[in-house]
């Protein structure tokens, strides 16, 4: 077994998953327990300024052993937690060595099955040796498939000093599901030109786009009165959001777009006859058309007042995010340079959009031009999980050949 699949074994011990209903740094105590064990991992592997902080962020630095001038500081950046959309603690991985193709039974119990028929990438991993979950768990690949092979790809560094490299600076980070991981995170400190965050999908993603994002929340003000006597007093809050969700575009929503289209999606909903309230994430690449999404929502909102004659509707949105593009165009070599790498090693860049948010996208807005590297993983956030073995062993050689190649 190679040293990332064991490493990657032990970090999937540890529960991390984050919780955004707690206001602490991290959000959630075991984000520590493993950032701790990564802080003495680093320094029994000889890394200089290492040190776990109050907030949850993991720092250290491998010196340059190059003499040539203006090679750059090279950051490579990974999260601790993973999400909260599925079971967390207890993770039971299983690895399916020479996979033989067709269904992967990861419960017989439950019977739950990782079929390619769902799942039809699945059939160009014939062969190769996947871990997957044992159904009842998410895997935790995202990201502690890229935390693996970023410590892996150091310690080939050091085991091989004749490989030249500039300052290589790393970091791992808390609440990146929740939304929270560029927060407290110290860029100055850090001190690198530039970083990757290993947090992509499939073998060659390379990304450095992303959605604008925003979050909203509708308020909606009914009034309560005894159904017996609710004729013409009543406003049932909970079928006017109802209304109010019909007023945006049925077929923009994540169910329905792909690419480069944008949605808006409905999150939560909750509440009675006097009052709901509905939280919403609006998500686009283009800024105008992102502009545009937060206008037809209270646009929406406005209709509805005029309709009923009273303030019933209200709508609070607030940015989260924005597409790192901008910021990083203007330092295309680290998109040129990590292409250059993968085609080096028989890896075919595949250069897409994320349809989501990483750290990055806040860093690369915080001084620190980030694009985002593969991990190797397939459906994250859920008990099909999976990632093929060879994936992260890839994933290490972009990350060494990536260092080389700044300091040819």
């Amino acid at each position: 077994m190679s040293r990332v699949v064991e490493r990657f074994l032990q970090y999937v011990e540890y529960n991390t998953q984050s919780d955004e209903n707690s206001d602490a740094s991290p959000s959630t105590s075991g984000q520590l327990v493993l950032g701790e064990a990564l802080k003495k991992e680093l320094e029994e592997l000889g890394l200089e300024n290492v040190r776990l902080t109050e907030t949850g962020y993991v720092y250290g630095v491998l010196s340059a052993n190059t003499t040539k001038e203006q090679v750059p500081a090279i950051g490579f950046i990974a999260h601790m937690d993973t999400s909260s959309d599925m079971p967390g603690e207890g993770v039971k991985p299983q690895i399916i060595q020479d996979y033989p193709g067709g269904d992967i039974v990861l419960s017989s119990e439950k019977g739950i099955t990782l079929s390619p028929e769902e799942f039809p990438e699945l059939n160009e991993y014939v062969g190769k040796t996947l871990i997957t979950t044992d159904g009842t768990t998410l895997l935790g690949a995202d990201d502690k498939a890229g935390i693996a092979e970023i410590i892996t790809a150091v310690e080939y560094l050091i085991e091989h000093p004749e490989i030249p490299h500039g300052k290589i600076c790393v970091a791992f980070t808390p609440d990146e599901e929740i939304g929270r991981g560029a927060d407290h995170f110290d860029v100055s400190g850090f001190g690198a030109d530039f970083a990757y965050t290993l947090d992509g999908g499939p073998i060659g993603e390379l990304e450095y786009e992303n959605f604008n994002a925003a979050k909203a929340k509708v308020f909606v003000q009914g009034e309560s009165v005894h159904p017996g006597t609710a004729k013409d007093k009543m406003l049932n809050s909970m079928l006017l959001a109802a209304e109010y969700m019909a007023q945006l575009p049925a077929n923009e929503t994540p169910a329905h777009t792909e690419g480069y289209e944008g949605f808006y999606h409905l999150t939560n909903i909750s509440g009675n006859v006097e009052t709901t309230t509905m939280s919403y994430i609006i998500r686009d690449f283009d800024w105008a058309s992102f502009e545009h999404r937060k206008q037809v929502m209270q646009a929406a909102a406005h209709s509805l007042n005029q309709k009923y004659g009273r303030s019933i509707f209200s709508v609070a949105i607030e940015d989260q995010y924005y597409n790192m593009k901008e910021k990083i165009e203007p330092v295309q070599h680290v998109v040129r340079i990590a292409e250059e790498a993968m085609q080096s090693l028989g890896i075919a860049p595949v250069v897409v959009p994320v349809r989501g948010g990483t750290d990055g996208a806040r860093l690369s807005y915080m001084g620190l031009p980030c694009p985002n590297l593969f991990g190797g993983g397939h459906a994250f956030h859920g008990k099909y999980e999976f990632i093929p073995t060879f994936a992260m062993e890839k994933a290490v050689a972009v990350i060494v050949k990536i260092a080389e190649l700044y300091a040819r």
